[in-house]
């Protein structure tokens, strides 16, 4: 069971072990602001309640620089798993600019694409098939993209990843 962690400030900064949320919680640096009911911890002389969503006593500084790193799943998470170009269901990624014509892995060149698009478009560009994109490819923005491990988030989180987005 994996836990939230948030800072003083209910901005999402982690996802830890409900074991490591815990020791935050005993050693009085968090409190538990939502339990798993019915799965408590049994200690050895006492019952301990199971963490879902903690939330830090002080405030932690975070660097303003968190470079989401580009990757095939994000690119296609970003877009929604739909075609930059024609709104299909999308399973592989697309350079805006062909790499052949110096096109760089960037959050800002690729899209994702449906097989039949990638396989058209070949090493040509969006204007050379007088196609255009559907959306403008951007770094993504928010808690989910910066704090690693939400994407696989207890229903519990949502709530506390919305405030932060």
């Amino acid at each position: 069971m994996r836990t939230l962690v948030l800072n003083a400030g209910y901005e999402p900064l982690a996802v830890v072990s409900f074991k490591r949320a815990l020791v935050l919680v005993m050693n009085e640096k968090a409190t538990i602001v939502e339990r798993v009911e019915d799965v408590p911890i049994w200690g050895t002389t006492q019952i301990y309640d199971r963490p879902a969503v903690i939330i830090l006593t002080r405030y932690v500084r975070i660097p303003n620089v968190r470079n989401v790193p580009v990757t095939r799943r994000g690119v296609l998470r970003r877009d929604g798993h739909r075609c930059g170009y024609c709104g299909k269901a999308a399973s592989t990624i697309d350079h805006v600019l062909p790499r052949s014509r110096g096109g760089r892995d960037t959050w800002q060149n690729l899209v994702a694409c449906c097989l039949r698009c990638n396989n058209v478009k070949g090493d040509r560009t969006p204007q050379e098939m007088s196609w255009t994109l559907r959306l403008v490819p951007d770094v993504p923005h928010g808690s989910g993209w910066s704090v690693r491990g939400t994407e696989r988030a207890d229903p519990r989180w949502e709530p506390y990843l919305a405030l932060a987005a």
